[in-house]
């Protein structure tokens, strides 16, 4: 009878350490460079530089009916939201058609460089005193992990910060670890991974922490929760454990009279 406890109890040892080692986040665990590497690569200041297949959204405050003033407002197509400019796409050889103006090179210019070129032409040609507003709307980051709405949200805006995005995304949830939030970017061999410390003030300041086009932000679960998770782990292993020894036991007991 002593050994078969001794047994049961060595059992529900054994299945209890096995659940303690439980792996609760397997993403993104192997780092692709160092902390310090990652900074050196990062610029104090990021403003993003239009590329081909980038699509712009352009209007003229100046005028409800967006970019021309001779536009007729019937003639708006597909590619227009009311009260939100005309969108168009960077085409292959860098430039965008605009009416009026025809083909303009825009790739390689950051927003504020291609609105004031813009800006200049139409007042050159067609616009008076023209104010342009143009956005590059494709931008997105992805946020995944412990954060209340995960999923991919538009960059937009220059220089959007970390704790920016993270504020758009509802913020963390009470089980996300503040302390190692890990930004990935790039692709292949130019991937590179930095840890964001958010518990740290100094953070806010940190150029890292400025996100750019294509970054996957990952926010892991923090210890306290890992804890938790194994010992509802544990407790869902060792429930069944406990019934089906009582059980042998009980059959044992009632066997041996």
């Amino acid at each position: 009878m002593r050994a078969l406890y001794f047994i049961c109890f060595a059992f529900i040892i054994t299945l209890g350490c096995s659940c303690s080692y439980k792996q609760n986040q397997i993403l993104f665990e192997k780092r692709a460079s160092t902390i310090a590497d990652t900074a050196q690569q990062m610029p104090a200041t990021l403003s993003y530089k239009i590329q081909p297949q980038d699509i712009l959204q352009i209007r003229n405050l100046q005028s409800l009916r967006y970019i021309v003033d001779e536009m007729p407002v019937s003639a708006t197509s597909a590619n227009t939201t009311a009260g939100q400019g005309q969108t168009f796409q960077v085409e292959e050889d860098g430039t965008v058609a605009l009416p009026a103006l025809g083909h303009i090179q825009v790739a390689g210019l950051t927003r504020s460089q291609a609105t004031k070129l813009i800006e200049d032409l139409y007042r050159k040609s067609l616009l008076k005193d023209p104010i342009i507003e143009l956005k590059v709307i494709n931008l997105k980051v992805t946020l995944l992990g412990e954060i209340r709405s995960p999923g991919n949200f538009p960059i937009v805006k220059d220089n959007t910060t970390l704790v920016e995005m993270i504020g758009q995304a509802g913020g963390l949830t009470p089980a996300a670890n503040e302390k190692n939030i890990k930004i990935i970017r790039g692709k292949g061999k130019l991937q590179n991974v930095t840890e964001i410390d958010l518990s740290n003030i100094n953070s806010l300041s940190d150029p890292r922490s400025i996100l750019q086009n294509g970054d996957i932000v990952y926010i892991a679960q923090n210890k306290r929760a890992i804890r938790s998770d194994n010992l509802q782990s544990f407790n869902t292993w060792v429930q069944p454990a406990l019934l089906l020894l009582n059980t042998a036991l009980l059959i044992f007991t009632l066997g041996r009279r």
